[in-house]
This record gives structure tokens, C-alpha cells and sequence, in this order.
């Protein structure tokens, strides 16, 4: 099942680091068929309240996410956006095409 990694970064210091980390991470992602989906826009708010940019990046699995993140070539390079950004970032498993919301309550 598609997952996707995502970060939310409420703010990022633009500094000679995160253009070290930006160079750099594009290289990290083929070997675990990665893509990016979402890079650093800032998302248009309906409701409810989303301080700074999303980053969503495509992989074919959730285990292939978490073979990325955990791969020798990002950890080397994380630390350049964890010391300058504030957010958080994620994994999540998708859902297939033919999923409904309902599908979450069936059965109750």
C-alpha cells in the first residue's frame, strides 16, 4: 500500500544548512522510490488553523518510507533540518482506491 512521509514545518531558518539539506535529500529518495507529492508550499487554509509549509514525499510502501528515513544517506543529512526548522514529520500508510470513509465505522 502507498505511504507517504510528510513533515509540517511551522518555520524554517533558511540558512546555508537547509540548502545543504535541500541539495542533498533529492539524492536520498531513489533508492527507496521515493517522490516528492508536496515540497514547502504553504497550504491555502479552510477552516481551523496550518501555521508554515507541508512536504509530502511518495514511497510504495510504509516500509520503504521507514527504509529511507532510517537510511544511512538522510540520517546524514536530518540533522541540518530537525537544528533549523520547527515541526514534525511523519509516516502514514494511504489508503486504496476503492476506499470509503464509511469503511471505517462499517459494522457498528
Amino acid at each position: 500500500m502507498t505511504a507517504y512521509a510528510f513533515a509540517h514545518l511551522r518555520s524554517v531558518d533558511f540558512n546555508a544548512d537547509i540548502v545543504t539539506y535541500l541539495r542533498k535529500i533529492d539524492a536520498t529518495l531513489p533508492p527507496y522510490d521515493g517522490r516528492f507529492i508536496v515540497h514547502g508550499k504553504t497550504p491555502e487554509v479552510l477552516d481551523g488553523s496550518f501555521e508554515g509549509v507541508l512536504v509530502i514525499i511518495e514511497f510504495p510502501s510504509v516500509e520503504r518510507a521507514k527504509a529511507w528515513y532510517h537510511s544511512e544517506g538522510y540520517q546524514e543529512i536530518l540533522h541540518l533540518r530537525v537544528a533549523n526548522s520547527d515541526g514534525g514529520a511523519a509516516i502514514v500508510e494511504g489508503v486504496g482506491p476503492d476506499y470509503r470513509a464509511a469503511d471505517m465505522v462499517a459494522g457498528q
